[in-house]
Parts: structure tokens; C-alpha cells; sequence
């Protein structure tokens, strides 16, 4: 364990690391994009020296020792060093999930290791089954397991499924990975809200006016017809990734240091979400979907959806959270805005400008944090602009999210994976419109950020607010320029510029 790490651990936290890695589904393309990249890069910068057992139905241990090779070099990972420790490491044991001879032969293979660590790479519908075999075959004494999203289709059955793996294993030793959590910009969003006190005193109902979540995408459903026909974006990104955010956005201080603090004030939030109504929503579907081998020629499943949350809490009793995802919009981005309450009056006598000041945090593709308000044009006259203070990540220094996820699972830590309790309290949030009928989708062009009736969902005249391409430019604000030293500017009456501040990272 790195020094980092271990630091990072709160001292009453159990810190057992695991003693061996199994991954179900060795052969698939969640391997292959991001288990044998999060392998080696542990291996290099962490010195992960455990065995590494691959499970799946063909091939034999030089064909999975050959996908990783191909797995690293198409990501670009050139640590000769940590290739070879990688491949040396790799074991293989070939069977069948159903069967469970396959796991009393990973119980051979796994030799001395008493504490190893499964990740469940293979389909939902597979980890009951997978659990079962564990237990059966005595794979299971003293193990932990990663299982991937969707964590279930709906509530009942996200219900049921805790119920199967808790019959094994219990809470502290599931870890149910979502690597939305494991970005940087997203763990930003928890250390900027408590890091600094200035927001404390405005992150409430009576300064803020409407928080948006805008997570669209500029690419169709290319060849996942088959899969997001069976999901579709509720399930896809909004009960997991983008409630998430949510609620990041939303909690109270944690109290106390230990990963179960924070959780604990995520799981409030989510559990005081109002469950969605029909009128709370409105999907959307883009003209062509149909046509997409795997979907259903009369398919109603959602390509988009905009929808309203009441967070039922003193803090945020009335403000409305808004959420806006889909497939074949005008960019692809992930970006929260949060509008502020305007002033309860015109000291300038100006007509009242579009936009109220706010905060906007990018997550993705690229990472910053701006603050719009309004400034005094230059001249003589008492008229404002809007402009807006950028403060952009350096890029370069952050760890992938699954390196960052599988290698706190080894060592225990769950901070940043989802409870159980939270699981069902986002299910139960949208579990009411889930293939409901009440809300069948409109249909929308591709290239457009939607369909016209996604505006039914704003109240008090709100609008939605369209991310740009690239971070720093924002429909009705002059960017701030960058200065000498990396500080942020403002124009100034002389038509130079003045510092407005240092910022963390390049700021520009």
C-alpha cells in the first residue's frame, strides 16, 4: 500500500487488502477496455503482487495472456515492466458461471489466498447464480466481490437481488462499483461544496433558484441496439450515474471522517427525494432508433429524458433539480448549473438580463469550475455584462476511475461505491415511471437537444441551459481572459484588465 493510500484510510477502517483478484467474464469487453488497464496501471504505481485469475468459457491461459497484451497496447500502455508482471501474474480457469465445478476449480487455483477478491464481470442477470457457486465451492470464505451497474432493472428486483448476495456475503464485503464515482470531477464536486466556506451560507432555498444536471451525448446507440433497448436512459444513466450527482450536490456535511459519513448524507438525500409522477418527466426518443439492429421495431423506450426532482428537505424544500440526458444530442458533456436567486431589485434601472448569476461545474469531458455574475461595462454609464470566472483542471495528474475503484476494493475501502440502502432509495426515486405507458416518448431529431415538450418540466419561467462545446464559452457571458501568473481577469475601464483571483489548476 502506497503512502497516499494508507493515508487516505481512516484508522478504524478494516485494512485486510486482498490476497487474490478473480474476474468473471475474462474474455469480454469490460476486460478488455478496463480490468487489464486498472491491473497493470496498480501494478506500476502501486505494486499490486497477487495472483490474477481470469474465469471464463474458452480460451486457455496464453490466449488471456495475449488480450492483455492487446488490451495494453491499444490504451496506450507502454510499462514494459508492468505488462510482464501483469501477464506473469495471470491465471486462468476455464467453466462455465452455471457450473460449479468451474468454482471448485478457482478454489484450486486460488491455492493459499484466503481473502480474494471477485469482480463480477458478466451480466446482471448471472451474479445470483455466480454468488451461489462462490458459497458452494468455499470460494466465497473471507471474500469480497465487485459487482457492475445496472444493479438491478427496477426496485423490486434491485431488492431481491441484495437479498441473493447477502444470503453470502455481507454489506461491508459487496462492492457495488459505479465508475461514475470514481472521477476526479465528480470527487470534486464533494470536496469543492465542503472545502470551501463561502458556499455554505448560499447553498440553501433561500439563494438558490434551480440546479440542472445536463448530461447529453452527441453519439447514437451504435451497436448497443439489443442492451439499451432494455434499459433505455433511466436506467442507463439517470437512477445511477446522474442521481448521483445529485445528491452529491444536495448532502449535508458529513459528520465524522470515516467513508460510511459521506454515505451516510448521500443516502438522506436520495431517500428524501420525492418518487417521480408522470408530470415530473418527459421522454424522448430520436427519429432513427427504430431502425437500430437489436431495437424493436415498435420500441418505446427512452433515447432522452428531462425530468423535475423535489429534494424534501429543509435545505431544498422548493427548489427544483433538474436533469436532462440523451442519445444524438448537439454535444457530449456533463455539466451542473447552479442559478442563484436574482437581486429583489433593479438598484440600475436595467431591463432585467436573461440569466441570474450561478456556478457551473464541467465534469466531463474536460474539468472546471466558473462563476457567472454580472460586471459594469466600461463608460459612463451604469450598465452591466455578464461575464464569467474560469477555472479549468490541469489534466495529467488524475488516476483513471477504475483503477482508482478496483484498487480501494482491494484494500476495502467501499467510500466510493454504492450501499445497498442508496441502490434502492435511487430505484425508488424512478421505479413510478419506469415502463409506465403514462409518458410515452416524443420523438426528436438527431442534432437537437430534444424534444419541444421537455420545456413542460421547468417551472417558475426556468429555462434549459444548452452546454457548449468547449468549457469557456457560455451563451450570454464575455469569458474571463487569462492573465500573467494564471490568474483569472475581468475588463476593466481603462480596457486592460484587472486580477479577479487565483484558482485551482490552469486558470484561464
Amino acid at each position: 500500500m502506497t503512502a497516499a493510500r494508507a493515508g487516505a484510510r481512516n484508522a478504524s477502517q478494516p485494512t485486510t487488502p486482498a490476497d487474490a483478484v478473480v474476474f468473471f467474464g475474462a474474455t469480454g469487453d469490460l476486460a478488455f477496455k478496463q480490468i487489464f488497464p486498472a491491473l497493470a496501471a496498480l501494478i506500476r504505481d502501486e505494486g499490486l503482487d497477487v495472483p490474477i485469475i481470469g474465469v471464463a468459457r474458452s480460451g486457455d491461459l496464453e490466449s488471456l495472456r495475449e488480450r492483455a497484451r492487446q488490451s495494453l497496447q491499444a490504451h496506450g500502455f507502454a510499462h514494459e515492466a508492468a505488462i510482464k508482471a501483469l501477464t506473469d501474474h495471470l491465471r486462468y480457469v476455464k467453466g462455465s458461471d452455471d457450473d460449479v465445478a468451474t468454482f471448485h476449480a478457482l478454489r484450486r487455483e486460488l491455492g493459499d489466498a484466503r481473502h480474494p477478491l471477485h469482480y463480477l464481470a458478466v451480466p446482471p442477470a448471472l451474479f445470483g447464480e455466480v454468488v451461489v457457486n462462490l458459497q458452494a465451492s468455499g470460494c466465497s470464505t473471507g471474500a469480497r466481490i465487485i459487482v457492475e451497474k445496472p444493479f438491478g432493472r427496477d426496485l423490486a428486483s434491485a431488492v431481491a437481488l441484495n437479498e441473493t448476495i447477502h444470503k453470502v456475503f455481507a454489506e461491508p464485503d459487496v462492492f457495488r462499483i459505479d465508475h461514475y464515482l470514481g472521477k476526479e470531477p465528480v470527487q470534486n464536486l464533494l470536496y469543492f461544496r465542503f472545502a470551501n466556506a463561502f458556499l455554505e451560507p448560499i447553498w440553501n432555498r433561500d439563494h438558490v433558484s434551480s440546479v440542472q444536471v445536463n448530461m447529453p451525448e452527441a453519439m447514437d446507440v451504435a451497436d448497443r441496439g439489443a442492451f439499451y433497448d432494455q434499459a433505455g436512459a433511466i436506467r442507463d444513466v439517470v437512477q445511477n450515474h446522474l442521481l448521483q450527482v445529485v445528491s452529491l450536490l444536495a448532502m449535508e456535511a458529513p459528520s465524522g471522517h470515516t467513508p460510511e459519513a459521506v454515505r451516510n448524507e448521500q443516502f438522506k438525500v436520495l431517500d428524501s427525494i420525492r418518487p417521480l409522477a408522470p408530470a415530473d418527466i418527459v421522454r424522448g426518443q430520436y427519429r432513427g432508433y427504430r431502425g437500430v439492429a437489436g431495437v424493436a421495431p415498435d420500441s418505446t423506450v427512452e433515447t432522452f429524458a428531462a425530468l423535475r426532482l423535489h429534494v424534501d428537505t429543509w435545505r431544498w424544500a422548493g427548489v427544483p433539480f433538474y436533469i436532462r440526458t440523451g442519445k444524438c444530442l448537439p454535444v457530449t458533456v456533463t455539466e451542473v448549473l447552479v442559478e442563484m436567486k436574482r437581486p429583489p431589485q433593479s438598484v440600475f434601472g436595467e431591463t432585467q438580463p436573461a440569466d441570474a448569476d450561478y456556478l457551473r461545474f464541467r465534469l466531463s469531458p474536460d474539468m472546471s469550475i466558473s462563476l457567472g455574475a454580472r460586471a459594469k461595462k466600461p463608460g459612463e454609464a451604469m450598465v452591466g455584462e455578464a461575464v464569467e470566472l474560469f477555472a479549468a483542471h490541469q489534466r495529467g495528474t488524475e488516476r483513471p476511475p477504475y483503477e482508482r475503484l478496483i484498487g480501494d476494493a482491494i484494500h476495502g475501502d467501499q467510500s466510493l461505491f454504492s450501499r445497498e440502502d442508496s441502490v434502492e432509495a435511487a430505484w425508488r426515486v424512478v421505479d413510478g415511471v419506469l415502463d409506465d405507458g403514462k409518458t410515452p416518448p416524443n420523438a426528436y431529431e438527431p442534432g437537437t437537444w430534444g424534444p419541444p415538450e421537455a420545456v413542460t418540466v421547468l417551472v417558475r419561467g426556468d429555462r434549459w441551459h444548452d452546454p457548449a462545446a468547449t468549457p469557456d464559452t457560455v451563451e450570454g457571458t464575455v469569458p474571463a481572459k487569462a492573465g500573467a501568473g494564471g490568474r483569472a481577469t475581468v475588463p476593466d475601464v481603462r480596457g486592460g484588465t484587472v486580477p479577479a483571483g487565483r484558482g485551482a489548476g490552469a486558470v484561464r
